[in-house]
C-alpha cells in the first residue's frame, strides 16, 4: 500500500471511528467497558486483523495499516479501544499466523477478522511482569493432551476474549527454556474470569484476571513448537513495541491538537492563553519532541516491514516514545490549568490513558537495561 492509499484507509477509519465510537465514547468511559458488539462493528468496517491474508476473509494489507488503525484510535483520544484493539490485531492475529497449524489458522482467524472472535494474550501473572521467565502457569501432559492449571492478571480484553493465547511451563525446572504456548477456547471448563480490574486510566479497556484449573486442553491447542515460547514472545515482542509506539506517536499529536485549539480561545489577563511565551514555547518543545519520536517510530515501521527491526531499535523505540508521550500530554494538560484536570475535557483522559504506556510491553526501566545490554554484552 502506498502513501496516498494509506491516506485514503486513514481518513476512512476516521470517519469510521467518527461514527461508531466518538458518540458513545463519554457513556463507555463512565461505564469502564465497551459494549462487544463494538468489535463485531470493527471487523464489519474492515479494521480488525487488515494485515491478514486475504483467503482468512482480511485485506491482506501490509503491518502498516495495523498501525495506522491504532494510530487514528490513539489521536482521537480512545486509548482504551486502542489497547484492546493492539492486542486483537497487532499481536494475538500475528501470533497465530507466524506460528500456527493451517488448521488453528483456518479456525481462528476468520473469526477474528469479522471479531466474531476477540483474542487476548495471557502472559502476566501476580508474580511474573516485564520478568516472563518467571512464569508459574503449567501444562501437564495428559494422553494426547494437555492440562492447564494456574492464572494471569492484567489481561487486556479479558472479561471478553474468545480466545486466549497462554503462556505455561511445559519443562519445569528449565525457566524460559520450558515455556510453551497454547490457544485456549474461553468457553473450555475450568477457564474462569475474575472480576474486572479498576485502573487509573483507559477505562474503555477492559482488564481481568483469568482462572485456568485443570483446563483440558487438545493437541491441537499447542502453538508453535514445544517449549519454545519464550522464543516466540521474543519473536513477536518488536511488533507489539511498534504497536505500543503508534499509541504513543498519535497520542501525543492528538493532545498538542485540542491544546492549540483551546490556547487560542481561552483568555487570561485579557489576552489569549496562546499569547503568552511560556505557552508559544511549551507548544514548540513539545512539537518538537513529537516530531523526533515521529520520525524514529516510522524509521521502525519501515524496517519491521522489510523484517530487519531490531529489538535493540524497538526497545529504544518503546522507551523514547511512551516517556515522551507522558511527558508532552502533561506539558500540554497543563496549559490547560484547573480545566485540564477535569473529566469534562479529554486532555485528563489522554494524560491518564498515557501512564500504562511506560509499564506494558516491558517497563521503561526494562528497556534501558535491554538497549545496555546490546552495547555492553551483558
Amino acid at each position: 500500500m502506498d502513501n496516498e492509499e494509506l491516506t485514503l484507509f486513514r481518513d476512512m477509519t476516521r470517519r469510521a471511528l467518527e461514527q461508531e465510537i466518538a458518540p458513545h465514547i463519554e457513556e463507555w468511559e463512565a461505564e469502564h467497558a465497551v459494549p462487544r458488539a463494538l468489535w463485531n462493528t470493527l471487523g464489519e468496517a474492515g479494521l480488525l486483523c487488515p494485515d491478514m491474508p486475504e483467503e482468512f476473509g482480511a485485506a491482506g494489507t501490509t503491518p502498516q495499516v495495523t498501525f495506522a488503525v491504532i494510530e487514528e484510535l490513539s489521536r482521537m483520544g480512545f486509548g482504551g479501544i486502542a489497547s484492546g484493539y493492539g492486542i486483537h490485531s497487532n499481536i494475538v492475529a500475528p501470533y497465530i499466523e507466524h506460528f500456527g497449524t493451517e488448521e488453528q489458522k483456518a479456525q481462528w482467524l476468520p473469526k477474528m477478522v469479522t471479531g466474531e472472535v476477540l483474542g487476548a494474550l495471557a502472559m502476566t501473572e501476580p508474580g511474573a511482569g516485564s520478568d516472563v521467565q518467571s512464569i508459574r502457569t503449567s501444562a501437564v501432559r495428559d494422553g494426547d493432551g494437555w492440562i492447564l492449571n494456574g492464572s494471569k492478571i492484567f489481561i487486556t480484553n479479558g472479561m471478553l476474549a474468545d480466545v486466549v493465547i497462554v503462556a505455561a511451563i511445559t519443562d519445569p525446572g528449565k525457566g524460559a527454556k520450558g515455556t510453551s504456548l497454547f490457544i485456549v477456547d474461553a468457553t473450555l471448563p475450568g477457564f474462569a474470569r475474575g472480576k474486572k480490574i479498576e485502573k487509573m486510566g483507559q477505562h474503555t479497556s477492559d482488564t481481568a484476571e483469568l482462572f485456568f484449573q485443570d483446563v483440558r486442553l487438545p493437541a491441537s491447542a499447542l502453538l508453535g513448537e514445544l517449549n519454545k515460547g519464550f522464543v516466540i514472545m521474543m519473536t513477536e515482542l518488536p511488533r507489539e513495541r511498534l504497536g505500543i509506539a503508534a499509541q504513543a506517536v498519535a497520542a501525543a499529536e492528538g493532545a498538542l491538537d485540542i491544546t492549540v485549539a483551546y490556547v487560542l480561545e481561552r483568555k487570561a489577563f485579557g489576552q489569549t492563553v496562546a499569547s503568552f511565551q511560556n505557552t508559544r514555547f511549551t507548544l514548540a518543545e513539545v512539537k518538537t519532541e513529537i516530531a523526533v519520536n515521529r520520525a524514529f517510530y516510522e524509521k521502525c515501521a519501515n524496517a519491521y516491514a522489510t523484517d530487519s527491526l531490531t529489538a535493540e531499535d524497538a526497545a529504544m523505540l518503546k522507551y523514547a516514545s511512551t516517556e515522551m508521550q507522558c511527558k508532552t500530554i502533561d506539558q500540554c494538560l497543563q496549559l490547560f490549568g484547573g480545566y485540564g484536570y477535569t473529566t469534562e475535557y479529554p486532555i485528563s483522559r489522554f494524560y491518564t490513558d498515557a501512564r500504562i504506556q511506560r509499564i506494558y510491553g516491558g517497563t521503561s526501566e526494562i528497556m534501558r537495561e535491554l538497549v545496555a545490554r546490546s552495547m555492553l554484552g551483558r
